[in-house]
């Protein structure tokens, strides 16, 4: 089996990469109706079509997941830096939708990012700078609706 590059989309001083800090590897089979499992064993779940039979995730679920965990990663990044201490019980609720527009399938993003205990400046001011940091919000940027409400 040979392997032979179809798309690369690397064309973009923006994209240059430094040095990888990680390599993510995932093998699924069967789409959506099929399965998903890391190279580590980590992950291996089985996968469900959104609302339909079946047991398993969905990618909108997974997807959710990743960014909420990132998007708190960026934020005690980006609090330490600010000087706003996070809350212990800081916890992102992520809604990501499946949805049509008139060139077919797309998503759209809820992040409801609870904050308690800070003032809305501080959770606004760690938000701002965890959404220009965080790599799931940068890959989205522009490519989908986001919207990041505030709970303090």
């Amino acid at each position: 089996m040979k392997n032979h590059t179809v798309v690369n989309d690397n064309n973009s001083a923006n994209l240059a990469i430094n040095k990888v800090l990680y390599t993510g590897k995932v093998h699924v089979t069967g789409g959506r109706e099929g399965s998903a499992k890391s190279d580590d064993g980590r992950l291996n779940t089985s996968l469900s079509t959104p609302g339909g039979p079946g047991t398993g995730s969905n990618p909108e679920q997974l997807l959710a997941a990743g960014w909420s965990a990132c998007f708190i990663g960026a934020m005690k990044h980006n609090a330490t830096r600010l000087q706003i201490p996070l809350p212990a019980d800081t916890s992102v609720d992520t809604e990501i939708d499946l949805a049509t527009n008139d060139s077919g399938y797309t998503l759209q993003a809820r992040l409801n990012v609870n904050l308690p205990g800070l003032t809305f400046e501080q959770a606004q001011t760690v938000i701002e700078a965890a959404h220009q940091t965080c790599p799931y919000s940068k890959a989205t940027r522009g490519n989908i609706n986001v919207t990041i409400n505030a709970i303090v």
